[in-house]
């Protein structure tokens, strides 16, 4: 794990936000498909799950590119998976569910305990 918790200094900061957006975009295009037109997975995860899984990645790396902006990530995620949920809703192939927009803030919360553990992690390495 102390390759992850440097990984910061070796990473430019133009890449981890980069890599940021690309998520972000990776997943609002995925919420917004027809469903019949997703990619077959390779495991067939619970729906909640994957909502909480998801975001929970989109928040390290939120979190990993701007560091200094922890407050405005955090919001900024909820805000994206409320606004993903009502345009789903508006589709006509997808629809939104509140119980997906509670496992995306359970992701939130989560990649937020992972950024800080290893925060504090590479700040006692």
């Amino acid at each position: 794990m102390v390759w992850v918790m440097g990984l910061g200094a070796w990473v430019p900061r133009w890449l981890r936000v980069a890599a940021f957006w690309a998520s972000v975009l990776v997943v609002i295009v995925l919420s917004l498909l027809p469903a019949q037109h997703l990619p077959e997975m390779a495991l067939n995860l619970w729906d909640k799950a994957q909502h909480a899984f998801g975001f929970s990645i989109l928040t390290f790396l939120g979190l990993w590119a701007y560091p200094r902006r922890v407050r405005r990530v955090l919001v900024g995620l909820l805000l994206l998976g409320a606004l993903i949920e009502l345009a789903q809703g508006a589709t006509g192939w997808r629809h939104g569910d509140w119980l997906d927009l509670l496992a995306d803030a359970v992701g939130v919360a989560a990649g937020a305990l992972l950024w800080l553990n290893v925060r504090r992690l590479s700040k006692t390495a």
